[in-house]
């Protein structure tokens, strides 16, 4: 069992036999800043005092009184009333044992039977991702994994807005480059694409088709340049994102959502919170959680595109869902609460749905902001971006910060070879464990731990015991930048260890296999946290 769920069960246990009631999940077990203080503390008895009307510093010492742990060497009570645990010698070796035998499984909780929906990108398929889209499919992937990881049962989805007046946009602006093909002076309006993408796609419907359609009705034949439009532009972003090392278990359309009589049903279900304004419908999303109210139905009897989306997130809710997380650009925040509103209007709690909101991407060169490609002379895209600098810089340096924060992307950074730059670092790291490996292939590996004793070993047994509770973390707070934080700090130990330890002594073979074991439980969980990223770990550099 991981480190810290022994020391909640240890205060759990001390506080059951001192008549307090509790769970093991209530007890907090954080790392201290400072090995003078333990290695590990929790805040328990500073939270549960006040309600037994005790002083949480006498609690405290009473919990201490009353617990019992071979691994604890002693318990000290400090501050407030927070209790900080010292360890006995050797007591962390155990974890090496623990990784070899399971592997990459290392840190993989158990089935919480509970499904999470984590829908992201959804980007219009209008024409190519831009680096807002790189940065939430980076975000929504890395969020599915640790929630994978974690134990939780998870579906990647992808909505796709194949309605509305930006496809149809999408349809005219085909079908002018079609007719342009023959002829045809080019007729685009201010609202319509002029990419050139356009212009191949176009050359494939005259190949197939030929001047079919330049004898026929425009609104006749839009429909279909609106649906050919849509499945070659989504064939891209499909490739694109498949190239980044993000799937999908799912596509959803709106326009499936608009068949049949799922909104006609849905406008009878909210009649009891709309009410009539100017000729338009309004849901009183105000009775709920939203500062105003929103139409769903606009005076020309069109829907807004709240209203769908409300059908949509219900569909999602109705397929068994415990939890909807949406990833969404920053621009979103009014939509967090007017759609909780309309889920609570449905009977379901405000935190069935969770959103994450990606802030902006700032891209730089040389300490100049870049925000057209020398290329194209147009905005930087996706796929420009991870062809120039790779998929393992782009994913790590996208959620290595928080979502909520802006981010800047150097350019010279991501592609440089340096330990500057985190993803090399982390790499790298992961390389030497390799190479060590390699190099002591002759040393039977000892997996009891026995033998590491130096500060530099019991603080990497520590790093390593942490990952399994790192990654519950991570996983509730929806955080991938917890896990590249972690991977830093592996890696700074990775380094800082190889300085200063000889690892590979052939006149002490037995720990020289407890040391090179040592570096393969590092290289196991450095290449399990790094995929979790979406990135590689090479055996070499």
């Amino acid at each position: 069992m991981e480190k810290t769920e022994l020391l909640k069960a240890a205060v759990f246990r001390a506080a059951k036999a001192l008549g307090v009631e509790s769970s093991p999940e209530e007890v907090v077990i954080e790392n201290t800043r400072d090995p003078r203080f333990g290695e590990y503390s929790t805040n328990f008895a500073l939270k549960n005092a006040k309600k037994l009307g005790k002083k949480p510093i006498d609690f405290a010492k009473e919990i201490i009184g009353a617990m019992e742990d071979p691994l604890i060497e002693k318990c000290e009570a400090a501050g407030p009333g927070f209790i900080n645990f010292f360890l006995k010698e050797g007591s962390l070796g155990y974890i090496v044992g623990e990784i070899l035998e399971k592997g990459e499984g290392f840190g993989q909780g158990e089935d919480k039977h509970f499904r999470v929906n984590v829908e992201f990108v959804s980007a219009n398929p209008t024409g190519d991702l831009h680096l807002g889209h790189t940065r939430g499919a980076a975000l929504g992937d890395a969020i599915a994994n640790l929630y994978e990881k974690a134990g939780y049962d998870v579906t990647r989805e992808y909505y796709v807005n194949d309605c509305g007046n930006q496809v149809r946009h999408l349809g005219l602006s085909l079908m002018a480059r079609y007719r342009e093909l023959y002829g045809y002076p080019l007729e685009l309006g201010e609202d319509d694409y002029h990419g050139v993408d356009l212009i191949d796609i176009a050359k494939r419907i005259k190949d197939e088709h030929g001047d079919e359609f330049l004898h026929k009705d425009a609104e006749e034949t839009l429909p279909f340049f609106i649906r050919y439009g849509i499945d070659s532009e989504l064939g891209k972003i499909k490739k694109d994102l498949d190239d980044f090392r993000v799937r999908f278990d799912r596509f959803s359309y709106e326009s499936d959502i608009r068949k049949g009589d799922a909104i006609p049903k849905l406008l009878e279900f909210l009649k009891p919170y709309t009410y009539q304004k100017d000729g338009a419908t309004y849901l009183a999303t105000t009775r709920f959680l939203d500062d105003k109210d929103r139409p769903i139905v606009k005076a020309d009897g069109n829907y807004t595109y709240f209203l769908p989306d409300i059908c949509y997130h219900y569909d999602k809710m109705a397929r068994g869902y415990d939890l909807l997380v949406d990833v969404l650009g920053a621009d979103h925040h009014g939509y967090i609460n007017r759609m909780k509103s309309a889920l609570m209007m449905k009977g379901y709690k405000a935190d069935s749905l969770e959103v994450e909101l990606v802030q902006i991407v700032k891209t730089f060169q040389n300490g100049v902001e870049v925000k057209m490609s020398k290329r194209t002379g147009k905005a930087i895209t996706h796929r420009e971006l991870v062809s120039e600098v790779g998929v393992d810089a782009v994913r790590y340096f996208f959620v290595e910060r928080a979502a909520s924060s802006h981010l800047d992307f150097n350019y010279d950074l991501a592609k440089s070879r340096s330990k500057d730059n985190p993803v090399y670092y982390a790499q790298y790291a992961h390389a030497r464990t390799a190479s060590l490996l390699g190099l002591g292939k002759d040393i039977p590996l000892v997996a009891s731990g026995e033998g590491l004793e130096t500060e530099d070993e019991k603080a990497i047994l520590k790093h390593l015991a942490d990952f399994p509770s790192m990654i519950e973390s991570a996983a509730k707070s929806r955080a991938p930048h917890k896990v590249a934080g972690y991977v830093q700090t592996l890696a700074a130990l990775v380094h800082g260890y190889y300085a200063s330890t000889r690892i590979i002594d052939r006149e002490n073979r037995e720990l020289s296999g407890a040391r090179l074991a040592l570096m393969k439980a590092v290289g196991i969980v450095l290449k399990t946290a790094l995929g979790l990223l979406g990135v590689s770990a090479p055996d070499k550099m």
